[in-house]
């Protein structure tokens, strides 16, 4: 067997790549891990760390006013942009560190700068070469802003955390759970935010009751939602940008956050020097064990193109390190993984759409409930919580759970558990709930609100 200088080389220093290298190394591989920007990769520095942060900032504003009629009489107080933003670079640079001595702490090698693939076997950083058994590519995604006149006029989900100045008019060009994020924290924090898309509904992919319920709650927060139409261009002006839609309009704004879609980070990664094929949409393709078409190059997380989520990677990078380093026969589930959107309030989803459950197991019953959540029957804010429930008929099987409301994630991660090991609605009846709690509405609701007949 031929001697190489590592037995794995990991190119990017995210989620997926980071969690691969160490169990990697904890099964004895000898590692090394190529990272030309940050370490912890989209998720600690540009997406997921950050954006919950400034959740965390947009929903002090709300609770200052919800607290006057609980008794709590202040003003409310002004918001500092460069105070959140400052302590969010401190708490970004403390996981920064954390990686590498996570890293460090398994004897893995950490190359600083881009890797340049030159054979099946060899990777390139600068002028140095370094030869691997196995190379394993975890570069993530990057932003897209599509080409059109003032594209560069905007800016995308990794500049919008660091701006110098915080922009009290904000345009929001998406329909994806990234913008829905982003305006409802820049809307919190006391910006006058629109949101554009192209289509009828955003948040595709969803289920379509939450969707619709969804534009109904972000609507009543404040957020200037604008289907159907999108950006034509834009343009400097005296006292801002000027946007110019399709629809004919014009809005003066001083910044255009763009979050139409990310693309695998592939710009000088040497694929042209292999045998890697890529997909339509520009990801590399793999199987079910992340290996390419090239044998001894493996891809995983979102340079794939799958489910774009932090721990999605981290599964992928784990079923990777088994297989590949530890012996052990590890693939990843995809079914009823959960996830959450944090909008205000959050949306919170696991399993199957209705439209994708009828697809998949035929006849359905669906129950729901929607109401006003106790704190703001004294807050007085208006402001609903909807929850659904779809059941196979035939199994009684729960397939699919979808909320929003408060704290929709952390209820949706303890269902999940619940759907994962087969629950049925009969399980979920005979479950006591904690009262009074939203979550407890999971295991109360009785009556059928659609029902597939024979």
């Amino acid at each position: 067997m031929k001697d190489y200088d590592y037995d794995l080389f990991v190119i990017g220093a995210g989620s997926g790549g980071v969690r691969a290298a160490r169990m990697a190394a904890g099964f004895g591989a000898k590692v090394a891990v190529a990272e030309d920007r940050y370490m912890g990769g989209t998720c600690v520095n540009v997406g997921c760390v950050p954006k919950k942060l400034y959740v965390y900032a947009a929903e002090f504003g709300k609770a200052f006013k919800d607290a006057r009629n609980f008794g709590w009489g202040s003003e409310l107080p002004a918001f500092n942009w460069a105070t959140l933003r400052d302590n969010k670079k401190t708490e970004i640079s403390r996981l920064n560190a954390i990686y590498d001595n996570l890293l460090a702490g398994v004897k893995a090698t950490v190359i600083k700068g881009r890797a340049r693939i030159v054979d099946a076997h060899t990777v390139a950083v600068g002028e140095q070469c370094f030869s691997a058994g196995k190379i394993l590519i975890a570069t993530g995604g990057w932003p897209h802003i599509p080409k059109f006149p003032g594209s560069d006029l905007a800016i995308s989900s990794n500049e919008v955390f660091d701006l110098e100045q915080f922009p009290k008019r904000l345009v929001i060009v998406g329909g994806g759970y990234i913008s829905v994020e982003f305006a409802g924290i820049f809307n919190g924090l006391g910006a006058k935010v629109t949101q554009l898309y192209r289509g009828p509904l955003f948040l595709r992919g969803f289920d379509s009751d939450i969707r619709e319920h969804a534009a109904q709650e972000i609507r009543k927060s404040g957020v200037d939602l604008r289907f159907d139409v999108n950006v034509e261009s834009i343009a400097k002006g005296a006292s801002g940008l000027q946007v110019s839609l399709t629809d004919g309009s014009t809005i003066e704004v001083d910044a255009v956050l763009y979050a139409t879609g990310r693309k695998a980070n592939l710009d000088g990664l040497g694929l042209e020097n292999v045998h890697v094929k890529l997909s339509d949409a520009g990801n590399i393709e793999v199987d079910g064990n992340f290996c390419t078409t090239e044998p001894n190059i493996f891809a995983l997380g979102d340079v794939t193109g799958g489910i774009e989520l932090t721990p999605v990677a981290l599964a992928e990078g784990m079923a990777f390190a088994r297989r590949q380093f530890g012996g052990v026969e590890s693939t990843v589930d995809y079914e009823f993984i959960p996830t959450a959107v944090f909008c205000q309030p959050n949306i919170g989803t696991v399993g199957y759409t209705e439209d994708k459950a009828r697809a998949k197991f035929g006849k359905l019953r669906v129950f729901k409930s929607a109401f006003k959540p106790l704190k703001h029957t004294i807050s007085g804010r208006d402001e609903r919580t909807f929850m659904k429930l779809i059941v196979d008929r035939a199994s009684d099987r729960v397939v699919g759970a979808h909320m929003m409301g408060p704290d929709a994630g952390e209820i949706m991660q303890g269902i999940a558990i619940a759907m994962r090991a087969g629950a049925t609605k009969a399980l979920f009846d005979t479950t006591i709930g904690i009262h009074p709690t939203a979550a407890e509405e999971f295991v109360t609701m009785r009556e059928v609100w659609r029902e597939d007949t024979e």
